[in-house]
């Protein structure tokens, strides 16, 4: 992710490929909040001090942490009611960079036509932060650019270039060759989860709660 110079008024944060498709799973599977972590360190206290919470890191199983940054593996969990920490390389980093905006909004593919619908309220400038490969990340900038013209479209925008653009991206191949991450961390449906446009209906809004930076799925209903 580059260098964020001003903090932005309203921010879209964009990690396809894994962050924040793992979190929208995560709410599916009923988790009621996602504690965004800077370490994995932050990550691991936030979780002995409060007993009940799970924690969730991308790359390999490590110690202490309950749960991997993959879509497929999350999407059997039951999280029903539970709390995550989550901490990856990119997705948060991202989230906790742009903390002081008016209005962070996470998103990948899964849900990028609720997160469409939540902008359209926004007045003035939006800016999308691209977290892969130093904000280099294709299938980043193509759900981004997706995003961006169902907020002006409407949802007869089609999906397909973009959704093709994310597959031919250099994480999809390395996710799906096995490149990147251990292969204990990487499920043989990561990619095809990531892909999925408008699976779940809901945006993901991240607050500060007290010292904590809090992800939470809201409909059109909650805005």
């Amino acid at each position: 992710m580059p260098e964020l110079t001003d903090v932005p008024r309203v921010a879209v944060v964009v990690d396809v490929m894994r962050a924040f498709t793992v979190a929208a799973w995560a709410f599916a599977r009923g988790a009621e909040r996602i504690v965004l972590a800077a370490s994995a360190d932050e990550a691991l206290a936030l979780k002995a001090d409060r007993p009940g919470w799970l924690a969730l890191k991308d790359g390999a199983p490590a110690e202490g942490f309950d749960a991997v940054n993959s879509p497929g593996h999350i999407g059997a969990a039951d999280l029903s009611g539970r709390t995550v920490v989550q901490k990856t390389t990119a997705g948060t980093v991202g989230a906790l960079a742009v903390a002081d905006a008016d209005l962070v909004l996470c998103a990948g593919f899964v849900v990028a036509g609720a997160t469409a619908a939540a902008l359209r309220s926004v007045t003035g400038p939006v800016t999308f932060v691209v977290t892969g490969e130093d904000g280099l990340a294709d299938e980043d900038r193509a759900c981004a650019e997706y995003i961006a013209e169902r907020r002006r479209r409407g949802p007869g925008v089609d999906a397909e270039p973009y959704v093709r653009r994310a597959r031919e991206s250099r994480a999809a191949h390395e996710l799906a060759t096995g490149v990147r991450g251990d292969h204990r961390a990487v499920h043989e449906r990561d990619v095809d989860l990531c892909l999925e446009v408008d699976r779940f209906g809901f945006a993901m809004v991240a607050r500060r709660e007290g010292p904590l930076m809090v992800l939470r799925p809201v409909t059109d209903a909650d805005a």
